[in-house]
């Protein structure tokens, strides 16, 4: 199958990009790496009449330290992300999710803030966000506002920005030094849809107790889920002793 036809726009900054949406309103999509959105069209299972492309955005581009915070241009490829030592070394969580994402291509051409706008409940960057509390950036013709990742993700495929609303970037908090993280997934092959998933993060206090813990949960539900109880077991428990009854402590640490 083929799409059906629709209206290509480029525009050349995020303020053109944001007056398009307005134009359009709801017969308007973003168009980022297009590793979702593209397929989805080729098969008609949804259809707009106007497409805004903003994947050569380079104000949308880019990986930035501060405030004890990395924030991600919404229009940074995975490859980019997966690879780069700043959020290896600041943000762990996401250097492990990204190579469960699709194949080498779809990380070439996807982007972080493609995968976490689509709000697929099998995205592993959408279970980054919510484990790990991050802040969403969105931009419209009334300004900017943050939203927090809890409140972002609201049905299959739907999130809570408005029609006129780009994502601009993406922060995600920087854990202490004591904390560990892991990723793992259920999927048939590996590239496929995870059947099931969970990115944890865990941080320790001075005695080795669990302090903080993050759970985002993939493929269990209409949206990206957050593994609420589990955090509330662990938490105020010494390491050892979770790591030996719910074997919950495994993986790669910071």
């Amino acid at each position: 199958m083929k799409a059906a036809a629709f209206a290509y726009h480029r525009p050349d900054s995020v303020g053109e990009a944001v007056d398009l949406l307005a134009e359009y309103g709801d017969d308007a999509k973003i168009l980022a790496g297009g590793q979702s959105l593209v397929p989805m069209l080729a098969m008609r299972l949804t259809h707009f009449d106007n497409l805004v492309d903003i994947s050569r955005l380079d104000e949308l581009v880019g990986i930035d330290l501060c405030d004890n915070e990395i924030r991600i241009g919404a229009a940074t490829p995975h490859a980019f992300v997966g690879m780069d030592d700043e959020v290896h070394d600041s943000v762990p969580l996401l250097t492990l999710a990204t190579p469960y994402i699709g194949h080498f291509q779809i990380r070439t051409r996807g982007t972080l803030g493609g995968a976490i706008a689509h709000a697929d409940p099998a995205a592993e960057y959408a279970a980054v966000a919510l484990a790990l509390d991050a802040q969403m950036e969105a931009v419209s013709p009334r300004g900017a506002r943050d939203i927090p990742a809890n409140k972002f993700f609201t049905g299959l495929w739907e999130n809570s920005m408005a029609p006129d609303e780009i994502l601009k970037a993406v922060r995600f908090p920087v854990w202490s030094a004591r904390s560990g993280f892991a990723v793992q997934e259920f999927a048939r092959r590996h590239g496929d849809f995870a059947i099931a998933g969970a990115a944890v993060a865990v941080e320790l206090d001075e005695q080795s107790h669990v302090s903080r813990c993050g759970i985002g949960l993939l493929g269990l539900g209409s949206t990206p889920l957050r593994g609420s109880p589990a955090e509330d077991a662990v938490v105020g428990r010494d390491v050892g002793d979770g790591a030996t009854q719910h074997g919950f402590f495994g993986g790669r640490t910071a």
